[in-house]
Parts: C-alpha cells; structure tokens; sequence
C-alpha cells in the first residue's frame, strides 16, 4: 500500500460523506476486490512547488491502481509530461510500485472517489474539498497550482480563495489567487479529450512548460 505524503489530510478508506460514491465503492470492492476500491490518495512531493489538482480517480485507473492517473489513458500523457520537464523520475509502467518518484510536484484529486461515469455531482465535489483544502494547506511550498478541467479548477479556485466570476477557466489561462498564488488552466488529459483533438500533447506540454516558468519566478 503506497503511503500518502498527505497522510494526515486524507479521507478514511470507507469514508461515508457521499452515498452514491460509497454504493459504488461497495460494488466495486464486490466485483474487484483485489482492487484498491477506496479514497485515492495524494501523490508526490511534500515539499513540491507545484500542485496539480485532478478531477477523480478513474474506473480502471487510480480506482484500480491506488494512485492517481496510474493504469489509464490519461496517466499516459501525464506522466511522460513531467518527465519531459523533469518532474518525475524513473520508468512510468501503470503499476503504484513501478518506482516512478515525482520530483518538485504532487498530485491532488478534487473528489478522491471514482464518481460513476466520471461525474461527480455538485454535492460530492463540495464534500470532498475540504481534504483537497487540508491537502493544499499542508504544502508549504506549493505557489504554483495546475487545474486539470474546469471541475478541478472551481475547486482550486475556491480553495486558493479567489472568486469564479473572475476566474474563467480557459486552457493555458493563468488566475493569480489573493495571496499571490498562481493557478494555470489545462483541458483534462481524458482519453475523449486527446482523441477528440481538444486536447493534444503539444498543448499539454505548454500547461507544464509555464509552470515550470512560474515556479521558477514565485520560488
């Protein structure tokens, strides 16, 4: 079982607070129960300077896996994207114990349960964030936020404590949060998106580039 470098902002494994997430936790854990089938936890370093902030765990994916974006598309062009900025070391190979470290970033899921169909619905986004703000508080040195999809970035935005009306998502837009915090936009990295065209790797990569841009200049 991977270890949380968040542990203490982390949701229990049968948290209760949403029971359409909870009844398909239980389904899951019935038809997979060598899955990991619970809260996914935060991934990275603790002392990173950059937080990504996803959507949920995926069905085959983190669901499955126990780390986010491990073990489905998305975690395939995510991952080979920090290595190519040199945020992550060592072989990606969709398994939690492939020896993958990430370097300067973490990963922070705004619902830590896999949502049915991939949606989350109002309520559990707003029971789940206050482990995505626990999580957030707990990074002294983050100042750099990347939001991956416009659910993402309201949370992001209501965490960092900025307003929505004045922060639009948009891919590659940048929000400067109240206390100088910089939260950058990307489309999410979802199979639909990339074989859609929406999203392609060249433009995932700018997300990443800039952050490493912004990073750099906020320390």
């Amino acid at each position: 079982m991977l270890q949380s470098p968040l542990a203490s902002t982390e949701p229990p494994r049968d948290c209760p607070r949403c029971p359409r997430l909870v009844a398909l936790r239980q389904q899951c854990q019935a038809e997979h129960p060598d899955w990991w089938n619970a809260p996914v936890p935060a991934v990275g370093d603790p002392m990173a300077r950059i937080a990504i902030v996803g959507l949920a765990p995926g069905r085959q994916g983190a669901n499955r896996t126990g780390r986010p974006f491990t073990g489905d598309y998305a975690g395939d062009l995510l991952f080979a994207t920090l290595a190519r900025h040199g945020l992550a070391q060592g072989q990606y190979d969709a398994r939690p114990d492939d020896g993958l470290v990430l370097r300067d970033v973490i990963i922070i899921n705004a619902v830590k349960c896999l949502p049915p169909q991939n949606k989350p619905d109002p309520t559990e986004i707003r029971n789940c964030r206050p482990f995505l703000a626990d999580g957030v508080a707990a990074l002294p040195r983050a100042r750099t936020f990347i939001a991956l999809g416009q659910i993402a970035h309201q949370s992001a935005v209501k965490v960092l404590g900025g307003k929505l009306p004045k922060a639009r998502f948009a891919h590659l837009a940048e929000h400067r949060m109240p206390d100088g915090r910089m939260l950058i936009d990307s489309y999410h990295c979802s199979r639909y998106n990339q074989n859609t065209g929406r999203l392609t790797a060249e433009m995932f990569d700018a997300v990443f580039a800039r952050a490493v841009e912004v990073a750099a200049a906020l320390g």
